[in-house]
C-alpha cells in the first residue's frame, strides 16, 4: 500500500491533515525553502498534539554536507520524539561521509535520506543508505517552481529507484510538486509513500494554509489499507506483470448492463527493444500502440481527477513494461501491458494493438482483448480496500 505524507507547518495544520486522512504528518517550513526546517519546539508541540495517532516526520533543513552539522541537526529533531528524520542529500563531495556519520543515529530514530531529482539523484546512495541503517529513501525536487518530479525523471527511471529501494529493504518515497493527476501514474510504481505540500494547500500555493478540501481530493486518490505490507514494516513488493500475464485473465462473467466508458490511446509510438531474431537484439525498433480500455462509469458526471481513469496510466504502463528488458514477441509485449492496465479496479476490459513499424513496407503486429478476472485482481492490487493505517518501518 501507499501512505499519504502531508507536509505541515505546525500543530494546527497537522490536526487538519490528520482529520482528513494523512498517514504521515511531515513538518516543514515552506518559508525557508523547499526543505526548510521547523523550529524544534514547534516539532515537539506537533508530536504532542498528534499523540501517537499518526507517525510524524520532520526535515533537518537545507544544510551543507558537513557530517557534524548534519548529525547535530538530526539528533536535535530525534530528541523531539518524531518517528522519522528526513535529511537532505545535496550533491557534494561530502555527501557519502554524511550518510556514514548518520549510521549511529539511525539506531535511535528512523532516518530517511532525500535526494533531489532536479539536482541529479545518485542511485548508488540507496545501497549506502541501507548499509548505514537508514529506514528509507525519498526522491523530491529542490526548486518548487522548477517543475514536478515527473518533469525531471520519467516513469521508467522512477521505477528503477523504487526497485532499488525494495531490493535493499528500504521504504521508498516520491515527492516533488506532485499534483492530483500524478497520483494514479505514480501508484503504478507501488511507492511506500507519496508526499505532498502544494497540492494540499489553498490555490496550490505551498506557502498558503492546508486546505481540507484539497487534502480530501488527494486522500481519495490514494486508497488506504491497514493490512498493507508497509504496515508490517515490509517494503511493498514489486508488481510482476509477467506473472499477471502468465496467470491469465480470460473472463469473469459480468452483467450485460454494466455501464462502461472507453479510454483511448491512439498511435502512440516509442522505441522498444523487441524481436526474436539475433539482429533485432542489437537495436531498438519503433513500435506503435493503440489501446482501448473499458472502465466502469462513474455514478455522476466527472468533476475532477477522482472521477476518471487517466490515459497517462496507459502510456506509463507501456513505458514501464518496455523499460524492463528485451522482449522477443509482440504478443508478449501486448499481454504484459494488458495485464498491468487490468490491475486497476475500474478497468473491465482492455484491447491493445501492438505493431512493429520497421520490418517491412507496412506494419505487422497483434491485437488482443483481455478482461479482468477475480484471480488476476488478487495477484497485485494497486487500489486496496479503504481503512485507516498506522505506517511503520521496521529497523
Amino acid at each position: 500500500m501507499t501512505f499519504l505524507l502531508a507536509s505541515v507547518t505546525g500543530p494546527e495544520e497537522a490536526e487538519i491533515a490528520v482529520r482528513h486522512g494523512a498517514d504521515i504528518v511531515d513538518l516543514k517550513d515552506p518559508g525557508k525553502g523547499a526543505f526548510g526546517a521547523v523550529e524544534p519546539a514547534a516539532v515537539a508541540a506537533t508530536v504532542a498534539t498528534i499523540a501517537g495517532r499518526r507517525r510524524v516526520s520532520a526535515v533537518a533543513g537545507e544544510l551543507a554536507m558537513e557530517p557534524d552539522a548534519i548529525v547535530r541537526a538530526a539528533s536535535t529533531l530525534a530528541d523531539t520524539g518524531v518517528d522519522y528524520v528526513k535529511v537532505a542529500l545535496f550533491p557534494d563531495p561530502g555527501r557519502e561521509n554524511c550518510l556514514r556519520a548518520l549510521g549511529t543515529l539511525a539506531r535511535r530514530v528512523r532516518i530517511v535520506g532525500v535526494m533531489f531529482a532536479d539536482h541529479g539523484a545518485d542511485p548508488s546512495l540507496v545501497s549506502l543508505a541501507a548499509e548505514n541503517g537508514f529506514a528509507g529513501m525519498l526522491l523530491d525536487t529542490a526548486r518548487k517552481r522548477g517543475g514536478r518530479l515527473l518533469d525531471h525523471m520519467n516513469i521508467a527511471a522512477l521505477s528503477e529507484f523504487m526497485d532499488s529501494c525494495r531490493s535493499h529493504r528500504l521504504m521508498g518515497g516520491l515527492a516533488g510538486s506532485l499534483e492530483a493527476p500524478d497520483v494514479p501514474r505514480l501508484l503504478l510504481l507501488a511507492p511506500d509513500v507519496l508526499g505532498f505540500r502544494g497540492a494540499l494547500c489553498r490555490d496550490q500555493d505551498r506557502a498558503a494554509r492546508i486546505d481540507p478540501v484539497a487534502v480530501d481530493v488527494i486522500r481519495a486518490l490514494i486508497p488506504a489499507d491497514a493490512r498493507g505490507p508497509a504496515q508490517r514494516g515490509e517494503p511493498t513488493a514489486k508488481v510482476d506483470y509477467r506473472l499477471l500475464a502468465a496467470r491469465g485473465y480470460a473472463g469473469e462473467p459480468r452483467k450485460d448492463d454494466v455501464a462502461t466508458d472507453r479510454i483511448l490511446v491512439r498511435d502512440f509510438v516509442m522505441p522498444i527493444r523487441i524481436g526474436a531474431y539475433k539482429h533485432e537484439h542489437e537495436k531498438v525498433q519503433n513500435v506503435r500502440f493503440n489501446v482501448d480500455v473499458g472502465v466502469l462509469r462513474s455514478a455522476h458526471v466527472a468533476e475532477d481527477i477522482r472521477d476518471v481513469f487517466s490515459y497517462d496510466v496507459i502510456i506509463d504502463s507501456i513505458r514501464m513494461v518496455a523499460a524492463q528488458e528485451h522482449i522477443a514477441l509482440v504478443e508478449t509485449l501486448a499481454e504484459r501491458v494488458a495485464a498491468l492496465v487490468l490491475t486497476h479496479q475500474r478497468v473491465v476490459t482492455v484491447t491493445i494493438r501492438v505493431e512493429k513499424l520497421e520490418v517491412g513496407p507496412g506494419a505487422v503486429g497483434v491485437e488482443i482483448t483481455r478482461k479482468r478476472s477475480a484471480e488476476a485482481a488478487k495477484v497485485r492490487q494497486f487500489h486496496p480496500t479503504a481503512g485507516e493505517g498506522d505506517p511503520k518501518v521496521a529497523k
